[in-house]
């Protein structure tokens, strides 16, 4: 039986030998990673071979990058939380100032984050006393899908609620009275924003809140509240080796989901296995360092330049939908990576009030990365927003920087990062605003201005909080960032 031949795969000699009846010794392919030499087909050599398995490597370590992001977030906010704050399993750490939050991934400036992390294998069945009032929580697992939403958009509507959080294996306390929710994750992300204006009534919400282990619901003690206190931090997936550091440590804390089964075969010929230590060899060490490299600019990609059908708001204007995906992370026949990917390469968390469309409920998020003229937004640039009169929030509206490369609030030095309507800003004749970002303040509209740093790209995220019907409808005409001066 005469064996058929890509004509066009093999060199010149080769063919020639074919075209009359031969056999071929060695042969060569042209393929996207080089010239691979074969012998009788197959891969010629022992060197060949080992390309071969290096270069699977490095494509699983990029696309396990990307695959991770959700649980590496997580997980370095929490091993920050415990090294850095000294914050115990039922402790909340108050995140306020922009000083504290330029840990966060796309933080807010405007409200206050109150956030804890635990460990359910060491509470146990946990207790969240919510109390009432203006202000927005969830619970959500450590692969950041929202378990439940507390306060506005929550079962308590509000009006505050006990919400008993079980964890995987453990027994479901025969209860009354209490929200039960069940997590498939050890670890648990506890968060909430007080939403009032008045800072008093604000802070008086936060010291309400009552975190304990069901076991000790019959006398537990008070939650303790830390603050970072000027020291630095940081929530953001670590680079180069630590990233796979982190994973590494987490998967190890963590049940494998049925979902993620074939992923961790993928990691498996990379030193990252359940059940065993993290040692990578030197080769590992060298194509993990890579896979997080390339990895990393295919998040980037997705995030600012993402390709997501539906994804931007208007086609006039660069404007782009935040969340683009479902906060479950799934869709009818997979789970939605590159969407997940995008949001949480730039931000953290998610919860059904942040992609509500219930007009007034909520919050909404829009993202702009380029400027009118698709160019990237530069810190060494001036730049004016025109904000139309009366944006369709029914709280407020705030637009906020970042810096581009970490994905934090952008550290200019002055501590302004964000202007709002909450704020005593200069307005137009008809109501608009004009924001400034750039390193010049302009001339009279200081109080309008958020100062850039020169060297640094940056992007911007336009809230809405309790967004109304014009946005869902985008009927909210919010044009571009106008280079200026």
């Amino acid at each position: 039986m005469r064996r058929v031949v890509t004509m066009p795969l093999l060199t010149a000699t080769a063919a020639a030998v074919l075209a009359f009846g031969g056999t071929v010794a060695a042969q060569t392919v042209d393929t996207r990673i080089g010239k691979i030499e074969l012998t009788e087909g197959v891969p010629a050599n022992a060197a060949v071979f080992q390309k071969l398995f290096d270069e699977s490597d490095f494509q699983r370590a990029s696309q396990a990058y990307v695959w991770a992001l959700p649980i590496v977030g997580f997980a370095q906010w929490q091993s920050d939380a415990r090294k850095v704050f000294g914050a115990r399993d039922t402790d909340m750490v108050i995140y306020q100032s922009v000083q504290d939050k330029l840990g966060i991934l796309t933080a807010n400036a405007t409200t206050p984050y109150i956030i804890g992390m635990p460990d359910l294998s060491k509470t146990g069945p946990l207790v969240i006393d919510y109390p009432a009032g203006s202000s927005a929580g969830g619970v959500g697992d450590f692969w950041q899908r929202p378990l439940t939403d507390m306060g506005e958009t929550g079962p308590d509507q509000g009006n505050g609620a006990k919400y008993l959080i079980v964890g995987p294996g453990q027994a479901v306390p025969e209860a009354k009275d209490y929200q039960v929710i069940q997590s498939p994750t050890v670890n648990v992300f506890v968060a909430f924003r007080a939403l009032d204006a008045d800072p008093a009534k604000a802070n008086a919400l936060i010291q309400k809140f009552h975190m304990y282990s069901y076991a000790d619901r019959a006398s537990p003690a008070p939650t303790r509240f830390l603050r970072p206190e000027g020291r630095k931090w940081s929530q953001v997936p670590p680079r180069g080796l630590a990233y796979w550091e982190r994973l590494a440590d987490i998967l190890q804390r963590e049940p494998v989901m049925e979902r993620d089964r074939v992923m961790m075969g993928m990691l498996q010929p990379l030193g990252i296995e359940k059940g065993k230590p993290f040692a990578p060899d030197e080769r590992q060490r060298k194509i993990l360092e890579d896979g997080a490299q390339v990895g990393e600019l295919f998040a980037q990609a997705n995030a600012f330049d993402g390709r997501a059908p539906g994804a931007q708001y208007r086609p006039d204007a660069q404007w782009r939908y935040v969340i683009a995906f479902d906060p479950s992370q799934e869709s009818k026949y997979y789970t939605e990576v590159d969407g997940r990917a995008d949001y949480f390469y730039q931000a953290v968390t998610t919860s059904k009030g942040m992609v509500t469309r219930i007009p007034g409920v909520g919050q909404a998020y829009l993202g702009a990365y380029r400027d009118m003229n698709d160019q990237v937004l530069d810190g060494s640039r001036n730049y004016v927003l025109h904000v139309p009169a009366n944006p369709p929030a029914k709280l407020f509206w705030s637009l906020t920087v970042y810096d581009t490369d970490q994905r934090v609030l952008i550290d200019n030095g002055k501590g302004i990062t964000d202007k709002s309507s909450r704020q005593d800003l200069v307005k137009n004749a008809d109501g608009s605003v004009d924001i400034y970002v750039g390193p010049d303040a302009p001339a009279g509209k200081e109080k309008n201005w958020i100062p850039s740093v020169p060297g640094k790209a940056w992007f911007a995220m336009f809230r809405l909080y309790g967004p109304l019907k014009p946005y869902f409808d985008a009927a909210f005409a919010l044009p571009d960032f106008k280079p200026g001066k």
